[in-house]
C-alpha cells in the first residue's frame, strides 16, 4: 500500500512538473508557426490596419490603467472610429481627400480618449501620442524601437 501510495505521488510531482513545460512548448510552437506580420507585436506595430477596439483597448487599459467606466467609453469611441474608417476606405472619393478625412477622424478620436483621462494618464497618454509620432518621423535607417 505504501508503495502504491509513493508511485501514485511521484507520478503526479511528475505531472505537475512537466505540464508548464509542455504548455510553454506549445505556446511557442504557435507563435513560430505564424510569420512575423501575423504575429502584429514582434516590432511593436500593427501589419495590416490597427487592432480591433477590444485589443486596442485592452492595450490602453494596460498602459494607463483605465477604470471599467473609462474603459466602456474607450471602447465604444474607438469603434466608432473602426466604423468611420471602414466606411472611408470604402469611399471613392480622392485618396488624398480620404487619407486627410481619415487623419482627421483619428485626431478627433484622439482628442476625445484624452479628455476621459485624469491627469496623470494624460501625462502618460501625451508622452504616447510623442512617442508614436516620433516614430512616424523616424528616418528609414534608423531601427525600430526596442520594447
Amino acid at each position: 500500500m505504501l508503495k502504491h501510495c509513493l508511485l501514485l505521488s511521484l507520478a503526479a510531482s511528475l505531472i505537475a512538473i512537466a505540464a508548464p513545460f509542455a504548455a510553454a512548448q506549445s505556446n511557442n510552437d504557435a507563435n513560430t508557426a505564424q510569420p512575423p506580420a501575423a504575429q502584429g507585436q514582434d516590432h511593436g506595430g500593427w501589419r495590416h490596419g490597427p487592432p480591433d477596439p477590444a485589443t486596442r483597448t485592452a492595450e490602453l487599459t494596460k498602459k494607463l490603467n483605465l477604470t471599467s467606466d473609462q474603459q466602456a467609453k474607450v471602447q465604444d469611441l474607438f469603434t466608432a472610429e473602426k466604423s468611420q474608417m471602414d466606411a472611408l476606405r470604402q469611399s471613392t472619393s480622392d485618396q488624398s481627400d480620404r487619407r486627410s478625412k481619415m487623419m482627421d477622424l483619428h485626431k478627433s478620436t484622439d482628442t476625445q480618449v484624452r479628455a476621459l483621462l485624469d491627469s496623470n494618464q494624460q501625462k502618460k497618454w501625451d508622452e504616447m501620442q510623442a512617442k508614436r509620432a516620433q516614430g512616424r518621423h523616424r528616418g528609414d535607417n534608423e531601427a525600430p524601437p526596442q520594447q
